[in-house]
């Protein structure tokens, strides 16, 4: 199956995440998703596992085009609405090898599609790094997340949120510089910049 794929094995050494870094960025993604579920107290991070888990398998990522099911197996994975609504029943008697034979077709094509995507997609990083790579200017009344990395003893710090809020900007100071408060909140403080990035959404319901 390595050989049809064009699948290189690699060795890497333990403690060393700089020689694996897709997996390291999967990790980071899967460690967001569970983080934005979690209870404080973090100990039911395994009860959204599967879930999460279902999710992310079947959901077509924007770099790739594809589903990582897809990308994997060359087939999409069976979901909850299936069981409900059912799926076109694709199936038919054939030998071994034609079902290998199909499969690495299949799969061959996807991975072509995929690394199409992929570098279409570089390329459009590039180009939107390029655009956005000035100051993002906020003016009094934006409503942002404040980057705030507070570590609670006896947690895992993966899995803690480290964007807080949301804020409202009340004051511009400079272009640099800010002066925010938390909605619902009296306090206001003064940050920086680079701690910020915009709220997107609808306002959490008491906002005053």
């Amino acid at each position: 199956m390595c050989k049809i794929l064009k699948i290189h094995k690699t060795h890497t050494t333990p403690l060393h995440p700089q020689s694996d870094g897709m997996v390291e960025r999967g990790n980071r993604t899967i460690l967001s998703m569970i983080a934005a579920f979690v209870s404080e107290h973090q100990k039911d991070w395994d009860e959204y596992l599967p879930i999460l888990m279902m999710a992310y398998r079947s959901s077509v990522h924007s770099s790739s085009g594809v589903t990582p099911c897809n990308m994997m197996f060359g087939r999409e994975i069976n979901i909850p609405i299936d069981l409900a609504l059912g799926r076109p029943n694709a199936s038919e008697n054939v030998s071994q090898s034609q079902y290998v034979k199909k499969l690495e077709e299949k799969l061959l094509g996807v991975h072509e599609f995929a690394r199409e995507n992929l570098q279409m997609s570089s390329d459009a990083m590039k180009r939107n790094y390029d655009v956005n790579a000035s100051l993002h200017v906020y003016n009094p009344g934006d409503m942002v997340w404040l980057f705030s990395p507070n570590r609670k003893v006896g947690l895992c710090p993966k899995l803690q949120r480290p964007w807080d809020g949301p804020y409202r900007v009340t004051e511009k100071m400079s272009d640099l510089v800010y002066r925010i408060q938390k909605l619902g909140k009296t306090r206001t403080q003064v940050v920086h910049h680079n701690r910020l990035k915009k709220y997107v959404g609808t306002a959490p319901s008491g906002d005053s």
